[in-house]
Formats: C-alpha cells, structure tokens, sequence
C-alpha cells in the first residue's frame, strides 16, 4: 500500500489517500464525492539537516553521468 496526494479543484483541498500501487492510475473523489487530481508529493528536509557529500566522481559514484562534470 502507497499513500497518494490529490487535490479537489471544487473544494480547493488536498487529501491523501492510502491504495495499491496497481490503483495508482485510478480516479479518485474527495469526502463530498468530487473528482479529484492526483498531485506530486513533496517530501521535507528540515531546516539545518546535514547533506551528504556526494562520492567521489560525482553524485553516482563513479563519473558515469554529466554530474561528475558539474563538480
């Protein structure tokens, strides 16, 4: 089981809703039985958390993409 965001234009709410992932595609209506759109999540660091550093040769360790030449 996943947890998905949608968002009901007519109430102009978010919601989440817990299904399985083969259910992902499929419509889903707010609280008062409105179509809703599936949204992105966003996912939160907090403020201050330590980032790791990324290996060496770049973010996939190894210089195998263009991220080993942005450093």
């Amino acid at each position: 089981m996943a947890i998905y965001e949608f968002y009901c234009p007519t109430c102009r709410e978010k919601f989440e809703q817990r299904r399985p992932m083969s259910s992902a595609g499929e419509p889903a209506t707010c609280a008062r039985g409105h179509r809703a759109e599936r949204v992105l999540s966003m996912f939160a660091v907090p403020k201050g958390a330590a980032v790791a550093e990324a290996p060496a040769g770049g973010c996939c360790g190894g210089g195998g993409c263009a991220c080993a030449s942005a450093n």
